[in-house]
């Protein structure tokens, strides 16, 4: 079959290109497997279209993995001058204090002497002075002295001092009553009390035991007595 078709390309993205041409192969190869074309005057079979148009799609294929890996190229680049350039700037501090102003030795490292910064003008100074008065007046910024001037205040403070626990006070303790002396065996006592002093305590009184007294015969043959 021949076909004569005219087509204007319009603008797209490479995704929306891609996916076109992909499109156009898969559908000429299921409804033209052996057709022939003639397209802008041009004549083609399946098989040369279908080549030229994939030849399109592996470029874009192409392109694409080259920008994804230009793309990495450029973060591991940015990540290595974050990394390093504090070191070249610390190193190249070193050589310019090691060697000064020796030309030739700094020129091994592609360096040059440093050059002296010109002095200031008059009006230079000046503009400077102004400037760094607008800035400290912009900022609120005082000197120490100025600082020293400053102080704030505050009002409705209660202090409340702190002071150490009382000790706990003893609970009295009553006198003791006086203890009875001990009375002999097998008798006991009772108290009278004093007449004329009702205060004074009583004074005791040794009642007479009812058992009989042992024998000194008897204790002196070391016999118990019956009860």
């Amino acid at each position: 079959m021949t076909t004569t078709t005219t087509t204007t390309p319009t603008k797209a993205s490479k995704a929306t290109l891609l996916t076109r041409v992909l499109a156009l192969i898969a559908g000429t190869q299921k409804h033209f497997p052996s057709g022939s074309f003639t397209i802008d005057n041009t004549p083609y079979t399946t098989l040369t279209l279908v080549q030229l148009l994939q030849g399109l799609a592996d470029t874009l294929n192409a392109l694409n993995a080259a920008e994804a890996a230009a793309k990495d190229a450029v973060q591991a680049a940015q990540t290595a001058r974050t990394n390093v350039s504090p070191v070249i700037t610390a190193y190249t501090n070193q050589l310019h204090s090691t060697f000064g102003n020796a030309t030739q030795a700094l020129a091994d490292f592609g360096l040059e002497p440093r050059k002296a910064p010109a002095p200031r003008t008059t009006e230079q100074k000046a503009a400077a002075k102004a400037k760094a008065e607008a800035t400290r007046k912009a900022r609120g910024t005082t000197s120490k002295k100025q600082k020293s001037t400053i102080t704030g205040n505050v009002t409705g403070v209660i202090v409340t001092p702190v002071t150490a626990a009382a000790a706990p006070q003893a609970a009295p303790t009553s006198p003791a009553s006086p203890t009875s002396p001990a009375s002999p065996t097998g008798a006991s006592e009772a108290t009278i009390p004093n007449a004329a002093n009702p205060l004074a305590p009583a004074a005791p009184v040794p009642l007479v035991s009812n058992a009989s007294p042992t024998p000194p015969a008897v204790l002196a043959a070391g016999v118990a007595p019956k009860s």
